[in-house]
């Protein structure tokens, strides 16, 4: 039984360039997990409401880009249109569904996304059909060749489109934080999250704020469906992957940007070593599945509020 647990771990690093490629496939996918983190940790830090719709939300962001340029028109130009389609959405949601939920318990908020959730999902099939599509990948200028590196005279294989998500994906984190810390807006944002009385006392207004969240999830939807799309194209099937970020927020806290990154990419990380060294091997494999929430259980055993959430002491 010793054997079988020390075994995968010397396979490891007999073969240190086939590490390094299965480390590169799952920083990829835990950058993807984490941009879907993101989009639930900024709705629910400055409105405290779950947002389950976060990946239906992914899916018709990238089908309504395909859907444009299916129609003739450029790339680009789609993009934009996509854009301002997830700002109409997020004006939508904050009219029609939240504004007049205010005041209610936090079930309510939540049942209210999975509406949002199903509602899109049935908008989204009578619109562009329930066929996989081939994300616009070359149209955009994502490049599909891949380079091959030779460490310690192996192979390692770097997939151009999956370099161009994690610096896109980059960039974004980066263009977040800094939109949060040092913009009024961002600030705001923050203020509501930290104390929401206080926010409104100051004349910050809920409803702006609601639905520049809200936007601002959907263009972190647009940027993740790109990415998938381009690796495994686009359907609503692609809306399984984000329930990957549900334990991605277990592990890193609900209200953490931090832990989400983090928790991301450790998830993708450890998943993929565990599936290739030990799941196929010792469970036969499709251990991907069930992997990460094993994880994220474990975890809160142990804390609860995630790694990086804050404890909550009430005092009674």
């Amino acid at each position: 039984m010793k054997d079988i647990f020390i075994t995968p771990f010397v396979d490891m690093f007999a073969a240190p360039d086939f590490l390094l490629q299965v480390l590169w496939e799952g920083l990829v996918s835990g950058i993807l997990y984490a941009l879907i983190a993101l989009g639930f940790v900024l709705i629910f830090r400055s409105s405290r409401i779950f947002n389950f719709a976060q990946g239906i939300m992914v899916v018709f962001a990238a089908l309504t880009l395909v859907g444009f340029h299916a129609m003739g028109v450029p790339a680009w130009t789609s993009v934009a249109l996509t854009l301002g389609v997830m700002l109409a959405l997020a004006v939508s949601i904050e009219r029609v569904v939240l504004r007049p939920l205010v005041g209610q318990p936090d079930i309510i908020l939540f049942m209210a996304t999975i509406g949002i959730t199903l509602f899109l999902i049935g908008f989204g099939e009578i619109i562009f059909g329930g066929e996989n599509k081939v994300m616009i990948t070359e149209e955009l200028g994502i490049p599909t060749d891949s380079w091959v590196l030779e460490p310690w005279g192996g192979l390692l294989i770097l997939e151009q489109k999956d370099v161009t998500a994690v610096i896109a994906a980059a960039m974004l984190v980066v263009g977040l934080l800094a939109f949060l810390n040092y913009t009024r807006m961002g600030r705001a944002i923050r203020a509501l999250g930290d104390d929401s009385q206080a926010a409104l006392s100051v004349g910050i207004s809920l409803q702006t704020i609601w639905v520049l969240v809200w936007f601002i999830a959907g263009i972190i939807a647009l940027v993740t469906g790109i990415a998938w799309g381009a690796r495994a194209g686009v359907s609503f099937a692609l809306e399984v992957i984000a329930y990957k970020a549900l334990p991605v927020l277990m592990l890193g806290g609900l209200e953490s940007i931090t832990g989400a990154i983090i928790g991301g990419l450790m998830i993708g990380m450890l998943e993929k070593l565990f599936e290739i060294y030990w799941g196929q091997p010792l469970l036969g494999g499709n251990t991907e599945t069930w992997f990460a929430f094993m994880l994220a259980l474990v975890v809160l055993l142990f804390r609860p509020q995630g790694l990086f959430g804050e404890k909550i002491i009430e005092r009674v």
